[in-house]
């Protein structure tokens, strides 16, 4: 009977007892200086203007005797003066079945002109994390329908990560294709901080109405006020939690983790916190690991994180792509250098890695995805030596098996985004490359013999 009332305990228990008013004082770039208004960080108020005006803003600091505060929306037409009511103390939105199909925005509102959503389930969107006993190894695999992530890169149930790209690299192909042939019960997308114009084409073109259906889409636009934006990525982890809790499998896609981070960077920076790392205040460093530790499975269920990192300037040792690299269980790295070349899925094996693949894949296709990986490497030691033609065949064996199975390698790991493979036909494809690879290894010792045998002769 509890868990069934919980729900409403929680909002009886965030719910603020009496109103609390003050008035503006001034404003300075984004951020509203309050007096009289003793609320508590997070709160959401109501800034009431002249011609019935109204403006939702959140408590995001103090400074001495006066409440900072950042509005949610376009602060046009707010003055000194203007009254401020407390609205809550925490923030919630309300969860359900109901969600699947439908398109969100940072308060958890419906933006699709489907009507209203009718669940009653209500959550807080600033939930903690699963305690660190009370979550599961990781020991099951998770199908993403990429052949070259299920074969070589295998992810489990609970897993979180991060894809790594430069801009145009094929990130949100990928995150589409991932979300809508995934073997993942529920998809829940967060487009942090995306153009207004890809997200009619990511839910038209790349997610389409059969993906949709399955998925739950929360947006928030780069023109969204930067709290919109934070907001947004928290209303995804809970939309997921709730699933999860629901006993599904969940798979969270956030794109990108980096424009969240640039969101909170404004928050901290309107918040008068001093920039520790090149302009990033501390609270950015905070924020990722809250979000990120959100995933992961529990007793009732699983949540695997997928979140897409935009590298500037294609540096992997940035700040945020670094700090991100320090708390996933793993990494995708998206090479221009192969996009380029027309190479989709554009992932740099070499550069990538999953930590739980032992855990999750038996030792013949973990030494099978080793092998190919082995060859990878090996060609990319002498590629510029056969591009300009000075390699010499056998004077090493490695060397020219990693020649010799060169585009089998590469026609492996190359996919066309509407061809999805299961992960059994991943494993099979696998197997079969290795096969190949083995058949082209002893052909190989069988001609050096030969030669060898001619010149004793």
């Amino acid at each position: 009977m509890n868990s069934v009332l919980s729900p409403l305990f929680e909002t009886v228990d965030d719910a603020m007892p009496f109103g609390v008013r003050g008035a503006v004082q001034s404003i300075a770039g984004l951020t509203i200086e309050a007096v009289d208004l003793a609320l508590p960080i997070g709160s959401l108020c109501k800034i009431k203007s002249m011609g019935e005006r109204e403006c939702l803003a959140e408590v995001i600091g103090f400074a001495a005797d006066r409440t900072l505060l950042m509005p949610l929306a376009s602060p046009a037409g707010v003055s000194r003066g203007d009254r401020i009511e407390s609205v809550s103390s925490a923030p919630r939105i309300a969860c359900g079945p109901e969600l699947l199909g439908r398109v969100l925005d940072g308060f958890g509102r419906p933006t699709d002109g489907l009507g209203p959503i009718g669940a009653s389930n209500s959550r807080r969107i600033d939930q903690k994390s699963p305690a660190p006993l009370d979550r599961r190894n990781i020991r099951e695999p998770i199908a993403t329908s990429v052949r070259c992530i299920d074969g070589l890169l295998t992810c489990g149930l609970g897993q979180r990560m991060g894809i790594f790209s430069g801009p145009g690299v094929g990130k949100s192909t990928l995150m589409a294709q991932i979300a809508k042939n995934t073997s993942a019960d529920v998809s829940v997308i967060a487009l942090i901080g995306e153009r207004g114009r890809e997200v009619r084409e990511f839910l038209d073109h790349a997610l389409g109405p059969e993906g949709l259906s399955r998925c739950v889409v929360i947006i928030s636009t780069s023109d969204d006020p930067p709290l919109l934006r934070v907001r947004a990525a928290k209303v995804a982890c809970t939309v997921a939690e709730y699933f999860r809790d629901e006993g599904r499998n969940v798979m969270l896609l956030m794109d990108s983790l980096t424009r969240m981070a640039q969101a909170q960077r404004q928050i901290g920076l309107a918040a008068r916190e001093p920039p520790a790392t090149k302009g990033f205040p501390p609270s950015v460093f905070a924020l990722l690991p809250e979000i990120l530790e959100r995933a992961g499975r529990t007793e009732s269920g699983s949540i695997t994180g997928f979140y897409t990192v935009l590298v500037e300037g294609d540096d992997f040792n940035e700040p945020i792509p670094d700090a991100v690299k320090g708390i996933t269980d793993g990494h995708l790295w998206l090479s221009r250098h192969l996009g380029n070349r027309g190479h989709f899925p554009a992932i740099d094996v070499l550069q990538s890695i999953s930590r739980v693949r032992g855990d999750v894949c038996d030792s013949t296709q973990v030494n099978m995805a080793r092998r190919v990986q082995s060859l990878l490497a090996t060609y990319a030691d002498i590629e510029d030596l056969v591009n300009i033609g000075a390699y010499v065949p056998g004077v090493n064996a490695e060397y020219d098996l990693a020649v010799q199975t060169r585009q089998k390698v590469v026609s492996f790991l190359q996919q066309d985004s509407r061809q999805p493979t299961t992960m059994a036909e991943a494993q099979k494809q696998l197997a079969d490359l290795s096969n190949w690879i083995d058949q082209a290894e002893k052909v190989l010792k069988v001609a050096k013999a030969q030669a060898g045998n001619g010149r004793v002769k």
